[in-house]
């Protein structure tokens, strides 16, 4: 990797690529430190620790919630606009009819979406008034200007993040808006050690308990990378065609289907699923129900209980399994490889072919849904079963990092090798 970017960096026009994309993310940063006028964010600490809704928002804001600064809600809203956009594709047919549309067709449906962003903003820079306002975390309660102001910030300055990301995408290295929350994600990697260190100092663990996580937490890292890397090949054998007078001969090629594609949208739909009772409960906290749902002797909702873990690991891999279905489309996959006269060795070409397909698919989101689900329960039963108590290590940051990682710099080795750049070639 140090090698791809001291390559990179050779080259002038990739070196000012970088230097935007730091000079980006150098804003970006400055910006998480700029806080909210009005906000007592001492009372915000219960929101954000350990496995919480809200902890995760803050990991993915890089702690601009817990601080809450002009960036707190990151670029959340952006994330949702994606999802419920790629969802819609299914139930909408114009929608599914522009994502066929090759290149001006995808540039459409990423306008729609960067537009869906803002209202979504809105509302959760409103919600986000409502639950800090039940904190008592606000200096003046009844001041409504202050109100309008607080709700202006977030949805502008979120806002102005999915105008960076774009910028970053369009002049800098890598997709903007995932080089954003990769920064987030690993600025919070000084205040774990800080945490792990303060536990040590205050003898909470031994030197034998800090050699075991760093053990579990090179293993977890080193499995991610393996099936992040890892995929499954669907040979495609291709008839050969004559053109202009030509006979060209088939070729063969495969479908890589990558084991664990889906893995971070099924952590998140797992996680909204079951911190979401917990979330809303906490506007009515004398209510039975919110007694429930977080005293309940056999709720599921109950954070460190072996009934939570379980539910949280069987719904990330029915998430991972049902984005996967709904992203990949079996059908048009099928349909397409027909039309290009191509075919799967053994198989025929039409319905059996797409149940092949299918197939294959659910078994490779089952296993990399199962793998994601396990990577995200380690840090509970750590928590739970030993004294790393308040330590936030996610596995959807586990995930996002690598996965950003690999992709940042599989992107700069394409530029260098479009460049034929004779230092990366030998």
């Amino acid at each position: 990797m140090l090698s791809t970017l001291r390559n990179a960096w050779k080259v002038p026009e990739l070196r000012k690529r970088l230097l935007f994309t730091i000079l980006m993310i150098a804003i970006f940063r400055m910006g998480n430190f700029i806080p909210v006028p009005g906000i007592d964010t001492t009372k915000l600490a219960d929101l954000t620790k350990g496995g919480s809704l809200f902890g995760f928002y803050d990991l993915i804001a890089g702690g601009a919630f817990s601080r809450f600064s002009i960036f707190a809600l990151g670029v959340v809203p952006f994330i949702n606009s994606s999802i419920i956009m790629q969802l819609l594709q299914i139930a909408v047919p114009a929608l599914e009819q522009l994502s066929k549309e090759g290149d001006d067709g995808r540039k459409k449906l990423q306008q729609y979406t960067r537009y869906a962003a803002v209202p979504l903003a809105a509302i959760q820079a409103i919600s986000t008034y409502v639950i800090i306002a039940r904190a008592n975390a606000l200096h003046d309660p009844s001041n409504k200007l202050n109100a309008f102001l607080i709700m202006l910030t977030l949805t502008t300055a979120s806002t102005f993040l999915i105008w960076l990301g774009d910028r970053i995408t369009d002049s800098g290295i890598g997709n903007g808006i995932s080089l954003l929350i990769f920064v987030n994600i690993v600025s919070r990697f000084p205040t774990t050690l800080n945490q792990i260190v303060g536990l040590q100092k205050m003898e909470t663990i031994n030197f034998i308990e800090l050699v075991a996580l760093v053990i579990v937490a090179f293993a977890m890292f080193v499995s991610v990378v393996i099936m992040t890397l890892s995929e499954r090949r669907i040979p495609i054998q291709y008839a050969g065609k004559t053109s202009g007078g030509k006979l060209y001969k088939g070729q063969s090629t495969h479908i890589p289907i990558n084991v664990n594609g889906s893995a971070v949208i099924g952590i998140i739909f797992a996680i909204s699923v079951m911190q979401f009772p917990m979330t809303i409960g906490q506007f009515w906290p004398n209510s039975p129900f919110y007694k429930f749902v977080t005293t309940g002797k056999f709720s599921i909702f109950v954070d460190g209980s072996w009934q939570y873990a379980l539910t949280y690991f069987l719904l990330t891999i029915f998430f991972t399994w049902f984005y996967t279905e709904v992203t990949l489309k079996p059908e048009e996959m099928s349909e397409n490889m027909h039309k290009s006269s191509g075919f799967i060795p053994g198989i025929r070409p039409g319905e059996p072919t797409t149940e092949h397909i299918e197939r294959v698919l659910a078994k490779v989101s089952i296993l990399g849904g199962a793998f994601a689900g396990l990577i995200a329960v380690i840090p509970m039963i750590a928590q739970s079963h030993t004294n790393f108590k308040g330590i936030y290590f996610g596995a959807t940051g586990l995930l996002i990092i690598v996965n950003v990682a690999i992709e940042t710099i599989k992107q700069i080795e394409s530029q260098l090798v479009m460049r034929h750049y004779q230092g990366f070639l030998r």
